[in-house]
């Protein structure tokens, strides 16, 4: 039976295998790019490193631990069966680790859009300590789970809350993310904003999907600093959504904006479809906040919030939906 040390040794040591050039890594994400077309190599790397610099740095690590006061021995582990998203690369990553670091046991059904990465990680860890595969298993089904984490969209949803109704659970949906302009963003903010847009082609719950600008606001800028992900639109998938919905604002002659990687429409939904920005005018920024449904919202940039390109950056305690992991898997600790 693993010890917290333990644990923490084999994620520093996760930490520095996956930023280095380890051949057999290298192919892995080779394999993971090849099998699915939005997890192009710069937006795997992106996350990767994100994991590594965010979630594994070791002081940020040790910190996050103590403030938990985790046992140095799980006595009693519970098996928590984990449902995982596949809209960006190690989307589940921060739920992987939360178990894992906890001491409890976990049974993965990874997305089908994301079937590589995780299960490398897994066998590497294991192979550093055969012990592990006591305490992370994948599976094409969830069977005979003490307690569940599972993530899908609101349609999804329905049907984890009534499968898992019985037992502890953390169920999340469909969210996205906003950013609130003052119209006097620095060149630079507005590269970084980009990142917060464009990263992952905007699928994931941290990628701002609509802004919110004062009246009289010049989009140029903005448009011109979107320019550095013009590359975007040389893969096939991502053109074909913004032809599509290019067609779409062309023939209900609807007004747009583009610089031709993304399109900028007025909409009063947070939800906009992939290569389209939504756009929304205001008089004072107070006033947004009383618009956004809190289920629907992930994080909000600007004012005073979270900066400019920091939105897929999250910590050990950007928890998603807002609800604390670990907290969830302590208590089932007490329960055992």
């Amino acid at each position: 039976m693993l010890n917290l040390q333990q644990r923490i040794n084999i994620l520093t040591h996760l930490q520095k295998y996956i930023t280095g050039n380890d051949p057999v890594w290298m192919n892995v994400k080779v394999q993971a790019a090849e099998s699915n077309p939005w997890f192009i190599p710069p937006f795997i790397d992106n996350a990767v490193q994100n994991i590594a610099s965010h979630l594994l740095e070791p002081l940020s690590l040790n910190r996050w631990i103590a403030s938990y006061d985790i046992p140095e021995q799980n006595t009693t582990p519970a098996n928590i069966g984990i449902t995982m998203a596949g809209n960006i690369p190690l989307a589940g990553f921060h739920d992987f680790l939360c178990v894992f670091i906890s001491g409890h046991k976990q049974t993965i059904k990874p997305s089908s859009k994301d079937n590589v990465l995780l299960r490398h990680i897994a066998e590497k860890m294991n192979s550093w300590d055969p012990s592990i595969k006591d305490y992370i298993v994948f599976a094409d089904m969830l069977k005979g789970c003490e307690a569940y984490i599972a993530t899908g969209s609101n349609n999804t949803a329905r049907y984890f809350e009534y499968y898992f109704r019985k037992y502890p659970h953390i169920i999340r949906k469909n969210r996205t993310s906003v950013a609130i302009l003052k119209g006097d963003e620095t060149r630079n903010e507005l590269k970084e904003l980009a990142d917060d847009v464009y990263l992952y082609f905007g699928l994931g719950c941290r990628n701002v999907t609509k802004i919110y600008v004062p009246w009289g606001y010049d989009f140029l800028p903005l448009l011109e600093s979107f320019k550095k992900y013009d590359y975007l639109i040389e893969n096939h998938k991502y053109k074909h959504n913004y032809d599509f919905n290019l067609t779409m604002h062309i023939m209900n002659q609807r007004f747009y904006m583009t610089n031709g990687s993304v399109i900028l429409s007025e909409n009063p939904s947070v939800f906009s479809p992939i290569s389209q920005l939504h756009y929304e005018f205001y008089k004072e920024p107070e006033d947004i906040h009383s618009t956004l449904n809190p289920e629907e919202i992930q994080c909000i940039i600007g004012t005073g919030k979270i900066p400019p390109g920091a939105a897929q950056s999250p910590g050990l305690t950007d928890y998603a939906d807002g609800i604390d992991t670990m907290k969830f898997l302590k208590q089932l600790t007490k329960r055992n």
